[in-house]
């Protein structure tokens, strides 16, 4: 099976579209990863309708039983996150789920419930299967809600026979982006022609190498700033990158989200060849 992530290092620069292009130009022979779990948006492009829903279970809570305490306020001076109240109650925001207190109570009257972190879908598009996620409001391990939504992605191309895996990466450089990178055949980043857009370039490209990933560049939008883009060739031919296009600011892009449809089902003129190019040269690198 051969994995391709697309990552961006910085969000807004067009990568969840392209990805929807590249679902629809795979034509059913890949299996599709929204690895932007917490902002996960590419079912709307891939009209996603949910077959299976699961539970994420990521972290757990601490949780008081009153008839047990004895009220010694050991839980409340070794609490580090202030998160137990002076009746002896835990706050379920302010808890980390350590487990310290668990452990320390002499009169065992906090145990730790597993809290449910988000939940993850398996959806059926018209371009093949989608595996995403939906993470709940301001809870963490994102990074290990991709692994999951990545092996069960991986898990439904081979039992169908799929010989290919295209992952949505998250935005930045962090542990979503390790989780969605690490082990794939090949990275496309996506950039756009700004200094903020260079910069977290350069980023991203560190930690491909970091994982010996090969990277493949496209600027998106290049014709928002020519001097920018021209920085931007300047750097892909230093670093040895392949600059595999250049995708002009459309309309159609536009368009085709307010349709909810890829943007190469929706213009069949230069810019549907110029992202079929750039699938192309993905695949070759693969």
């Amino acid at each position: 099976m051969k994995k391709v992530t697309i990552i961006s290092g910085k969000g807004g620069t067009g990568k969840t579209t392209l990805t929807g292009s590249f679902a629809a130009l795979a034509d059913k022979s890949a299996v599709m990863v929204d690895g932007d779990v917490d902002a996960a948006n590419l079912s709307l492009i891939l009209q996603g309708e949910k077959l299976e829903e699961h539970q994420f279970i990521a972290s757990s809570t601490a949780v008081i039983n009153p008839q047990s305490c004895t009220s010694c306020n050991l839980c409340r001076e070794l609490c580090r996150f202030n998160a137990i109240s002076e009746d002896y109650v835990v706050d379920p925001v302010a808890c980390e789920g350590c487990s310290f207190c668990h452990f320390a109570c002499p009169s065992e009257a906090i145990i730790m419930e597993e809290r449910v972190s988000g939940h993850w879908f398996v959806s059926a598009t018209p371009y093949g299967t989608l595996v995403h996620a939906r993470l709940g409001i301001a809870e963490e391990n994102s990074g290990k809600l991709v692994t999951a939504i990545r092996n069960k992605g991986e898990e439904l191309a081979e039992s169908t026979g799929v010989r290919m895996l295209i992952i949505d990466g998250p935005p930045g450089i962090g542990c979503p982006v390790i989780a969605s990178l690490s082990g794939v055949d090949a990275a496309l980043i996506v950039t756009e022609p700004t200094v903020s857009g260079i910069h977290d370039l350069q980023r991203v490209v560190a930690v491909c190498r970091h994982f010996e990933v090969p990277a493949l560049v496209c600027i998106n939008r290049c014709d928002l700033d020519l001097q920018q883009t021209e920085r931007i060739e300047g750097y892909c031919k230093d670093e040895n990158l392949q600059l595999a296009g250049k995708i002009p600011f459309h309309r159609a892009f536009i368009d085709s989200m307010v349709k909810g449809i890829p943007v190469v089902e929706y213009d069949q003129g230069d810019l549907t060849r110029k992202i079929r190019e750039l699938w192309e040269a993905l695949l070759a690198l693969v």
